[in-house]
């Protein structure tokens, strides 16, 4: 599908029109902004934004799920690992690299390489205990912690 020419629009129109254009976006028609005769951004009606973050979600689940699928058909058949001993090989790999800090908790930590050194950002505590709450659900009745 391709952009007719009525829907390029340059920063400084749609500055001096932001209103009309506003009323046309919310009506269906699409338009790229452009500056400096690039293309820059396109504004979206905020109904069909939250349509296209339902899609993505939703997309997401059926990745997990999908996940999920595989991680049961390895079980079922019987391609699996003790827990504590999968920890211990991946914990003996990490020790083995000398560039590889582990993350220790929600502060920025500094990691070191031969090259350069950058600052990794926090996780995010409440989506990473989403992930370990839907991780252990999904397969926890397959991998053995005891």
């Amino acid at each position: 599908m391709g952009i007719s020419t009525n829907a390029v629009v340059p920063l400084s129109q749609a500055r001096a029109n932001f209103s009309e254009l506003s009323e046309e976006v919310k009506t269906g028609a699409e338009k790229i902004i452009t500056k400096n005769g690039e293309s820059y951004v396109a504004p979206i009606d905020a109904e069909r934004l939250d349509h296209y973050h339902r899609l993505e979600r939703e997309r997401i689940h059926l990745l997990l799920i999908d996940e999920a699928g595989k991680g049961l058909a390895d079980a079922a058949a019987g391609r699996v690992k003790d827990a504590r001993g999968a920890i211990r090989s991946i914990k003996r790999r990490r020790i083995a690299r000398p560039d590889a800090v582990p993350f220790a908790g929600n502060s920025p930590v500094q990691c070191r390489s031969r090259y350069r050194s950058s600052v990794q950002p926090p996780v995010n505590p409440v989506k990473s205990q989403a992930l370990r709450t839907a991780s252990s659900s999904l397969l926890g009745h397959v991998i053995s912690f005891d």
